[in-house]
């Protein structure tokens, strides 16, 4: 109850800052144009500008009222079929909701990483830590494609790739999932890649595999098998219980990513890099004709478009449609 009241404390705050801030916009127009000063008229203006991208980021989140909505998330990128291209795709990827996240003000920490054959990454694991982070976050899992001149073709040849992200919400630890033992499969091994002698000389990495649903969750970064352990069957424990947050959205039509085959058709949004420039999302219909903008983490508009999609709004065009 003190975390709810917190949040409307503070969306209570922002609204009325905004309120302030646009009466003072106005005022200053108002004296400028009485004045003849072109300067301060275009200042005062710029101001109202600003307000109106302002009053949007809050409206969205406002819409942020999901169940988990409010959660630090973990974000897992695996690449798909397709070897050295696929893995250099998923690790641009990750470099993509890195600049996002750090943007955002996000923290992140790294759980689980294997390296690619040659370049790029097989798989990631991260923890995003701030406010709304698996709200934002939730529309990104699905396939992403990538089509673009291979930098490992000798022959420069046209390539299209895929790599999938998925999300899900960090628990509360208040929330009780019973999961027997026998559904579960507990590996360990050595750790790859950077980490030292003591990571990557003994058997301090650990994988859960919860044997009826097929999910398998995989922890590396910490020195201690134990710490390893505990965090794996967090993971679990919230990939488990997104399972069910899906199974009510669906029931109220809410948008979710669904998890699919890592391939043709399966794709949520499109990067193409040659022979033209254009990132698409197929489910919203938002383009971007910047490619490098978006790969360096400009992702709000696709996620704007997704949240407004989930409710039935629509992003408003001019300050007049904000209520």
């Amino acid at each position: 109850m003190m975390r709810e009241r917190q949040k409307l404390e503070s969306s209570m705050a922002s609204v009325k800052a905004l309120e302030a801030e646009l009466a003072d916009a106005i005022g200053l127009i108002e004296m400028a144009e009485a004045e003849g000063d072109a300067d301060m008229v275009a200042d005062g203006e710029g101001a109202v500008a600003a307000l109106v991208k302002r009053a949007e980021n809050q409206r969205l989140e406002s819409m942020l009222s999901g169940e988990a909505d409010g959660n630090d998330t973990y974000l897992e990128i695996h690449a798909g079929a397709g070897g050295t291209e696929s893995q250099d795709w998923a690790e641009m990827l990750l470099r993509m909701y890195t600049r996002w996240a750090e943007k955002k003000g996000y923290k992140l920490e790294w759980l689980e990483e294997s390296e690619g054959e040659g370049a790029g990454i097989k798989s990631a694991t991260l923890l995003v830590k701030g406010p709304n982070a698996y709200g934002w976050l939730k529309s990104e899992q699905g396939v992403h494609r990538l089509v673009r001149i291979s930098p490992f073709d000798s022959n420069a040849r046209r390539h299209t790739s895929f790599s999938s992200v998925t999300i899900y919400p960090v628990i509360d630890q208040t929330i009780e999932l019973d999961i027997p033992d026998k559904d579960v499969r507990i590996d360990v091994y050595r750790s790859s890649g950077a980490g030292g002698q003591h990571v990557n000389k003994t058997e301090s990495a650990v994988r859960i595999t919860h044997l009826p649903t097929g999910i398998a969750v995989a922890c590396q970064t910490e020195r201690s098998q134990h710490q390893n352990r505990a965090n794996c069957w967090e993971m679990l424990r919230s990939r488990l219980y997104e399972i069910e947050l899906k199974k009510k959205q669906a029931e109220t039509g809410a948008f979710v990513g669904e998890k699919s085959e890592i391939g043709w058709g399966h794709q949520i949004r499109s990067y193409v890099l040659q022979p033209y420039q254009l990132v698409k999302d197929l489910r919203t219909g938002v383009e971007s004709r910047s490619p490098d903008d978006v790969l360096d983490g400009d992702l709000d508009p696709f996620m704007a478009a997704a949240l407004a999609q989930a409710i039935g709004g629509k992003k408003p065009d001019k300050i007049e449609d904000i209520d």
